[in-house]
């Protein structure tokens, strides 16, 4: 199957792009796959500018390819940017976008109803040239001329990343200038209808490449054979990339967050891999699962697999909207306590183009890494557990994606659980 990403076409005639309406699909599907590209980007630009307006910003300079994606819908060479910020994107509360985009390559965003204007990056190749000084003055002329001309004499410029001599740059003509990521990131929070389809398309893209790995799971393949299915996978499907390699097997599934190796699997052992895929449409698919190779499954691996199983059901079971993180922290399932050394680092984290806000760790580490806030409809959350102890040869990772809803919760991932493991 192969997924037409409708935010990276290069036709020049956008009346040429295909509209599908938002509509439930024929066979009844709860949550609908389906979608208006440009309703997509407009509902996603209509939600930054609000917060924009609410954080009294006059722009906003996009370097992060992600916020530049939901901005806009522009992606190039999304892999590249992530290490050099040397792209980036002109986004007024009120006025024309405008990509300053690398040389050659503006056709691939121009088609776009969100970009009004491409120039050439001020500052594209300037760091491996050793021109950072010679470029940061021009980088913030030029942004101080378009907030003079746009923003009704308001100063405050947000910057998602960026070195910090295009900060001073900015500083120097005069504006003021903030770190805007965690307001775009909380902005990003609350998914649209159009976010909500992409995300159901790009989980159903990972299911199947997770199928595919499951099959080709027996005694003589290596780690990276099964990693190579699921990216190749990822890729047939119009997936970007997959940001972890977390496929580990036997003794290496404890402690977890080992990536997958030329370790060649043997019979008995479990395997365990976590999806985290920036799938179709640029969408994040994030799932866990555990396998056993062959066999029966030994009655400690049964006891870990259910206890996994049991906290992810149980997490899943307390969230609704108007939940608050740390009322989700004290009434999560609690950990046995020789298996709490190696917990999960959270309960929920959220999803979107990448894991998002927000991030809910357990009640012991809350204060140190969560802030306090409210499950709303629209989130989109994944639902964590591993449960390993030290000294032990085996550990099991599961994790399901749930959408927010008004009255609770409904469910993305729809993989099945292993029903061996389950000792059914």
């Amino acid at each position: 199957m192969s997924i037409v990403d409708f935010d990276n076409l290069t036709d020049n005639e956008p009346d040429a792009i295909p509209v599908v309406p938002s509509a439930p699909m024929a066979n009844g599907d709860s949550i609908p796959t389906s979608f208006d590209p440009k309703r997509l980007r407009g509902g996603r630009l209509e939600r930054l500018r609000g917060m924009m307006a609410e954080q009294g910003y006059a722009a906003v300079v996009l370097f992060d390819p992600n916020n530049q994606r939901y901005a806009t819908g522009s992606r190039n060479m999304f892999g590249y940017f992530l290490r050099n910020s040397t792209r980036y994107i002109y986004v007024p509360l009120e006025g024309p976008i405008i990509l300053f985009e690398y040389p050659g390559s503006a056709h691939v965003s121009t088609w776009l109803e969100t970009i009004d204007e491409a120039r050439t990056s001020k500052v594209v190749w300037s760091a491996v040239n050793q021109r950072d000084n010679m470029s940061s003055d021009p980088f913030g002329i030029e942004i101080a001329e378009l907030i003079e001309e746009h923003g009704r004499g308001n100063r405050k410029v947000g910057l998602d990343r960026c070195t910090l001599n295009l900060a001073r740059s900015l500083e120097a003509q005069g504006l003021d200038v903030y770190d805007c990521m965690q307001d775009t990131l909380h902005c990003r929070r609350i998914k649209t209808p159009e976010e909500v389809a992409c995300l159901a398309q790009s989980m159903a893209a990972s299911e199947a490449a997770v199928a595919e790995v499951e099959a080709a799971i027996k005694p003589g393949v290596t780690e990276n054979d099964l990693f190579a299915i699921m990216y190749g996978n990822v890729i047939q499907q119009g997936g970007e990339f997959i940001e972890t390699r977390l496929l580990s097997s036997g003794p290496r599934t404890n402690p977890w967050f080992n990536e997958a190796s030329d370790r060649v699997i043997r019979p008995g052992e479990l395997v365990a891999l976590d999806t985290d895929t920036i799938g179709c449409h640029g969408y994040y698919s994030d799932f866990s699962r555990t396998f056993c190779v062959g066999g029966r499954p030994s009655a400690y691996q049964q006891s870990l697999y259910r206890m996994a199983y049991d906290q992810v059901h149980h997490n899943m079971n307390i969230l609704a909207p108007g939940v608050s993180y740390r009322e989700i922290a004290e009434r999560a399932w609690k950990i046995p306590e020789r298996f709490l050394d190696r917990r999960y680092p959270s309960i929920i984290h959220g999803v979107g183009m990448h894991g998002e806000t927000p991030l809910v760790a357990h009640h012991m580490d809350f204060d140190r890494f969560s802030k306090d806030g409210v499950l709303e409809p629209g989130m989109v959350v994944s639902v964590e557990s591993y449960i390993g102890e030290v000294g032990a040869a085996d550990g099991v990772k599961l994790e399901e994606e749930v959408l927010i809803t008004e009255t609770g919760v409904e469910k993305l991932s729809r993989y099945p659980f292993d029903e061996a493991l389950l000792g059914r």
